[in-house]
């Protein structure tokens, strides 16, 4: 056994004997729990196996300075011991790692060190590296509002902060850069604990970056850096415990950099003397924390080597029989793997009924709508809070002289204004900032409501949209939800729109499990399904077509309050007993055009509005059918592997029996939207393409 003691006796002197020998057991703990995990991968009684080992010191140390059920906590995989510190049992951590259907993190969904513990305040956690950097300071952001205002179901401590941790390889993440810049930019109380044990699996630190992280972020102004050596349980207390402090004390976000080890490989499927030295390993496992803490306690003379066996021991039986009752806990059900996908919100009998002209005879346009619903939504409801790159008004020092933005399509215009900055307000250019924080805000009870600008540069954004928001309640089995709403405009037929300014592309996000996807295309919908989506308890995706923002055609009466579209409804625009043509966006109205052009030649042709792509109105879809025996499918997203391709495909699944004719698909060429008028027009589906498909499937 190695000598090596790098804390003094006196160290005591300011810390509880209790609480350290305490620390100390709970350090056994966590490292038998590797090791009961590996043993029982390797019997394929576990499934996989990530280890925590090396880190028990810096994670138990910090776990006595933060307040579970107060505080927040958006962990890592390696955060074993801190789970412990918090209060979470080791039964508990193992009947992930069996798979159990007791397991409180996710019900046997998720590999083991997923936490996800609700009464703790510990977030769900998802597995892509440095994605919950951006939700945690959307969560501190929401500590923030929530401790300034009486919301229902929310509830702030004045002085509570967010844990936020990631091992130094994730640091290389761009969402990692994007939550500093804002924490420190709001002055949010985040403490990022960075876990460096010098590999990312097997790519060593000095390959990752051109310095160690603590220097990288220096130029970031209002962050407190701190470097500790995170193997030393005594300097991580004696450091914690101020760094904490501040952070309570508003002085804004704190990163601490801690040296750790790694004395096991990344996880069960990687094998680290393949490209560790023996001697490299040989010099960590003299370093190891657990071991350091020991050695001091018995140079302290608080344990002798029989108490220090005893405590082992005892750690030893609290874990084999954790693992006992893990083992002979009951499985998941198979039936119950779609519960908790997504729950639609229920919406009163005859509450879509069309909504009657106003009293003055006011239509208004789509756009307009969305404007409206968002004003008699926020006036509503103080959770909803409006942001994005543009969406204010102006600066608060200059609001009162200018005419003010509110959005490139003005669709937030006066918000603002009328709500504050702190309930409407801008954002850094940067697409996957706006959708984490909302992610971190909606975990705690509010409504975000965030704005990419363009659809078409959505992208960055689809780690936080896939791998966050649309997991959330399946992945904690239910105990959270991520009700936000995420409105984009989408689409083309712009005129000089081009590549970047005008694609579709609902297809791939139909695609997406615990995402809604709505697309209204006109405004009362618009109301509706906006109305609709604010209430849903998951993400909604709400397309917003910019062509038909202002078009006169999507005028309607705007609809009262208690109008609302059921989200997987879709509505017949007109009925038609030749031909069903199943639409949506801006190719309702396209679709329409062409059905009065055929009803020249005496066609009867009906036109279905899907207006939700996901869940879609298969039953509306099926009785049309059924009444039509032919039907096409019309929208603007190229062919291959859009959307209609999915409907065409249930149809012909489920309808095949009412079927006189193929479905037929009409949608853009398979190539990007071009700048130049008439080259756009040849790859955006028209009415005379529409029309002349139409006549074909009449024909057959």
């Amino acid at each position: 056994m190695a000598s090596r003691t790098t804390t003094p006796p006196a160290t005591f002197r300011d810390l509880p004997v209790e609480e350290v020998v305490g620390d100390f057991r709970l350090a056994l703990i966590s490292r038998l729990l590797d090791d009961r995990e590996i043993a029982l991968q390797k019997q394929s009684r576990v499934f996989f196996q990530i280890s925590g080992a090396g880190h028990e010191a810096l994670l138990l140390g910090l776990a006595r300075e933060l307040r579970p059920g107060s505080d927040w906590f958006f962990p890592y995989y390696r955060d074993r011991a801190l789970m412990l510190g918090l209060g979470v049992t080791p039964e508990q951590i193992l009947l992930q790692a069996v798979g159990s259907a007791d397991d409180p993190a996710s019900g046997g969904r998720q590999m083991p060190c997923h936490w996800g513990y609700r009464w703790l305040n510990v977030a769900t956690q998802s597995s892509p590296t440095g994605s919950q950097c951006l939700p945690a300071v959307g969560c501190a952001e929401a500590s923030r509002y929530i401790s300034r205002r009486d919301l229902p179901g929310c509830a702030a401590a004045g002085d509570e902060l967010t844990y936020v941790s990631l091992g130094e390889g994730a640091t290389s993440e761009g969402e990692f850069w994007e939550s500093l810049n804002t924490a420190c930019t709001l002055h949010l109380p985040v403490l990022f604990v960075v876990a460096d044990n010098g590999f990312a699996i097997s790519v060593p630190s000095d390959e990752q970056s051109p310095a160690p992280i603590s220097e990288l972020v220096a130029g970031f102004r209002g962050l407190a850096v701190h470097t500790l050596d995170g193997r030393d349980y005594f300097e991580v207390r004696s450091r914690a415990r101020d760094i904490v402090a501040h952070i309570r004390a508003g002085t804004g976000p704190a990163l601490v950099h801690a040296k750790v080890t790694r004395p096991y490989s990344h996880s069960s499927a990687d094998t680290q003397s393949k490209y560790r030295s023996v001697e490299e390993l040989a010099e960590e496992a003299a370093h190891d924390p657990i071991l350091q803490l020991e050695q001091v306690l018995l140079a302290a003379g608080i344990l002798d080597e029989a108490q220090v066996a005893e405590l082992r021991e005892d750690a030893r039986r609290t874990v084999a029989d954790a693992a006992r009752a893990a083992l002979a806990a009951p499985r998941p059900d198979p039936a119950t793997i779609t519960d908790n996908v997504v729950a639609l919100p229920s919406v009163a009998p005859g509450a879509d009924r069309e909504p009657d002209a106003s009293p003055d005879g006011e239509v208004v346009a789509l756009g307009e709508a969305i404007r409206r619903t968002l004003t008699e939504c926020m006036e509503a409801d103080e959770r909803i809070r409006v942001f994005g790159e543009d969406v204010a008004d102006a600066r608060e020092a200059v609001l009162a002289n200018v005419e003010g933005k509110g959005g490139v399509f003005g669709t937030t215009a006066g918000l603002q204004r009328r709500f504050g900055i702190a309930r409407c307000y801008n954002t850094p250019l940067a697409e996957a900032n706006i959708v984490g924080r909302a992610v971190g805000q909606a975990m705690r009870g509010l409504r975000p409501v965030g704005e990419i600008q363009f659809f078409d540069y959505i992208w960055p954004a689809m780690q936080q949209i896939r791998s966050e928001a649309a997991t959330v309640r399946w992945r904690s089995n239910g105990a959270y939800t991520c009700p936000l709403v995420l409105r984009v405009p989408i689409g083309g037929y712009l005129t000089g729109g081009a590549i970047w300014h005008s694609q579709s592309g609902e297809s791939i996000f139909a695609h997406i499990p615990g995402l809604v996807v709505v697309m209204p295309s006109r405004a009362a919908d618009a109301a509706g399904l906006l109305r609709s989506a604010l209430e849903c308890e998951d993400p909604v995706l709400y397309l917003e077509h910019k062509h038909l923002l202002r078009q006169a055609y999507t005028r309607s009466p705007m609809p009262g309050p208690d109008f609302r579209v059921p989200i997987g409804k879709g509505r017949v625009v007109q009925p038609g007993d030749d031909l069903t043509i199943v639409t949506w966006g801006a190719t309702v109205e396209k679709s329409r055009q062409a059905a009065a052009r055929l009803a020249e030649d005496g066609a009867s042709v009906g036109i279905v509005d899907l207006r939700s792509i996901r869940p879609w109105d298969t039953e509306l879809v099926a009785e049309r059918v059924a009444a039509t025996s032919r039907v096409m499918v019309v929208h603007e997203d190229t062919l291959t592997g859009g959307f209609g391709g999915e409907v065409a495909a249930w149809i012909g699944e489920h309808c095949f029996g009412d079927l006189d004719a193929p479905v037929r698909r009409v949608a853009a060429l398979d190539t990007h939207v071009p700048y130049e008028p008439a080259l756009e027009k040849t790859v955006l589906p028209q009415v005379e393409d529409i029309a002349a498909a139409a006549r074909e499937v009449l024909a057959f």
